[in-house]
């Protein structure tokens, strides 16, 4: 399924992983004491800057600090956009 959606300059559209609602133990975490991923897929890349050009492409497992980017709902999913700055590292 495309979105239709083309972020802009160096900005990057993440859909985050799903959360934890177990721990290895096999404890259930409750809804309010969830952490938010900080794992997620990129799903839509800006063209970069004149200077530089995104080095993260769609299909890329990436890292991103807690609280980077902004949330947004599309199509009834939840996804970030933020800067390419604000992510960590591809694993």
């Amino acid at each position: 399924m495309a979105l239709n959606i083309k972020p802009l300059a160096d900005r990057v559209l993440v859909e985050p992983s799903k959360a934890e609602t177990k721990t290895a133990s096999g404890i259930i975490i409750p809804d309010n004491a969830k952490e938010k991923p900080q794992k997620g897929t990129v799903v839509a890349v800006g063209k970069g800057t004149k200077d530089e050009p995104t080095t993260v492409k769609v299909g890329d497992a990436v890292l991103y600090g807690k609280y980077a980017g902004t949330e947004l709902k599309l199509e009834g999913t939840d996804y970030l956009i933020m800067r390419e700055s604000d992510i960590l590292a591809i694993v």
